[in-house]
């Protein structure tokens, strides 16, 4: 099952996970790092951004680490199944890829910041995988909470899309979509709440590719 065809192919929903009403596990209350509530309530002001960029181990630790950010958590998101678990989403038979769900204040750091980090931190141009991990868990996607986060992450793929073709990169394959009603996030277990934090030795399998986004052409640190 680990291994089959849909570790490079999205299931139809008909081809999904039958799934479940509910969560079949607990989520952590907190934190471990910003010690704020994971699931909320959140205060008024925030703002949600969702995030995959590959393993969400590392990706979540970008974006805990970030200026402005209220708390971070990892789950599973853009699939069909509902509920779904680590073992399943892994099998590529439900269609969701791991995401990072960010809280923010944007009177600190704006949604363009955001976007900024995300694409410096891997490599979007690589379909189904990221690196070595490979399978449609993996793939690149920005899942938009407004209409104003839909304009802002097309014009920040455009930007980026430019440098890397003049530097010899494939076209960006991330998927940007609104997260509404048919792209739910589902929290993921609590052992990868925060793995890092609890795991600092642990995998990390994100990697960008030193360019600078969205703007400026030179490599990142250049």
């Amino acid at each position: 099952m680990l291994f089959s065809r849909f570790k490079t192919h999205l299931p139809t929903p008909d081809e999904a996970l039958e799934g479940r009403p509910e969560r079949p596990f607990a989520v952590p209350d907190r934190h471990t790092v910003l010690g704020n509530p994971l699931l909320g309530p959140y205060p008024d002001g925030l703002e949600t951004a969702d995030f995959g960029l590959g393993c969400f181990w590392g990706a979540e630790r970008k974006f805990w680490q970030a200026k402005g950010v209220w708390t971070t958590l990892v789950g599973y998101q853009g699939g069909h199944t509902p509920h779904p678990t680590y073992e399943e989403v892994c099998s590529g038979h439900t269609g969701h890829t791991e995401a990072v769900r960010v809280v923010y204040d944007p009177a600190v750091t704006p949604y363009t910041a955001l976007l900024k980090l995300f694409w410096e931190s891997h490599d979007p141009t690589q379909g189904f995988r990221q690196g070595n991990d490979v399978g449609t868990q993996y793939r690149s996607a920005i899942y938009t909470h407004s209409p104003a986060q839909q304009q802002a992450a097309e014009a920040s793929r455009d930007a980026y899309r430019t440098v890397l073709q003049n530097s010899g990169y494939a076209d960006i394959t991330t998927e940007i979509l609104p997260a509404d009603g048919t792209r739910p996030f589902y929290p993921a277990e609590g052992y990868h709440q925060q793995y890092l934090d609890k795991n600092p030795a642990g995998y990390c399998g994100i990697g960008g590719t030193g360019m600078s986004c969205p703007v400026g052409v030179a490599p990142a640190g250049d």
